[in-house]
């Protein structure tokens, strides 16, 4: 039987193995992309710098309630909405494009975030050192044994604590887990749902630390009303932090580290 033949038997084919070429592809663009993962040199907790001055970073930050309040002179070259700032400006967390965020010097990008009442600006430079060393992602190439059907059972909202990348643990909200079989055992991995109905998962597996990054993301899309879903590990991803230390992604939580070996997925980050 030829390769195609055996992929369109598994629920692969030709069709499949191209559209994950494009995305492998287009992962690797949008990683090497002036403000994407790469360019974060840094992510600064204002709880951190009491006295509002963050080394690297220009201008004065302090919280006050639910806004940061950012002060700058004009030798500080620090822009908002495109003016030159000199004086005080409020600003609330960033939720767009990296690259439409309020605060800028030159072309870096100074993105206010919010996490769990806590305040931090993120530094994120397109001539980082991590972009311009960065060659490609290790990916295993596409095989329709790992886009396994699947079954997401929903449950009530909860927050499980879990450590993340920087050391420290944080709450990560769950609403369901999503069954699926490799080789006649069934698997589960706790999941939370998005706004727009998608997946997320968090999840580590046998070749974790190895073969693989020390844990990986899954997004699968909406469920349908009947609760299928297609589990598609050819699309496992690398979290961001396998591409900057600055990130504070999320572990697996309890019972999302898998006893089977995902051979599948984006794998490492690889350098020139």
């Amino acid at each position: 039987m030829s390769t195609d033949a055996q992929q369109q038997e598994q629920g692969g084919g030709p069709d499949a193995a191209r559209d994950w070429q494009r995305w492998h592809e287009g992962r690797v663009v949008a990683v090497a992309a002036p403000y994407g993962p790469l360019s974060l040199t840094g992510t600064h907790w204002l709880a951190d710098y009491p006295e509002g001055r963050i080394p690297a970073v220009p201008g004065h930050w302090r919280e006050e309630g639910d806004e940061v309040v950012l002060t700058a002179a004009a030798e500080d070259g620090v822009v908002v909405d495109g003016k030159p700032l000199t004086g005080e400006v409020r600003l609330g967390a960033d939720r767009g494009p990296i690259d439409d965020s309020r605060v800028a010097r030159g072309e870096r990008r100074l993105v206010v975030l919010r996490r769990e009442g806590l305040w931090a600006v993120r530094d994120f430079d397109p001539g980082s050192p991590a972009r311009h060393a960065f060659s490609t992602i290790e990916a295993t190439p596409y095989d329709p044994r790992w886009t396994l059907p699947g079954t997401f059972r929903p449950y009530a909202d909860r927050t499980v604590r879990v450590a993340n990348a920087d050391g420290v643990e944080r709450g990560l909200g769950l609403g369901g887990e999503l069954a699926f079989t490799v080789d006649g055992q069934e698997h589960t991995l706790q999941v939370a749902v998005e706004p727009d109905g998608s997946l997320w998962a968090v999840f580590a597996d046998v070749t974790s630390g190895n073969s693989s990054y020390r844990f990986r993301f899954l997004r699968p899309g909406a469920p349908a009303e009947d609760g299928s879903v297609s589990v598609d590990f050819n699309r496992a991803l690398l979290p961001p932090c396998a591409f900057a230390d600055h990130f504070i992604c999320p572990f697996p939580p309890p019972g999302n580290t898998l006893t089977v070996a995902v051979e599948a997925g984006e794998r490492n980050r690889i350098d020139a």
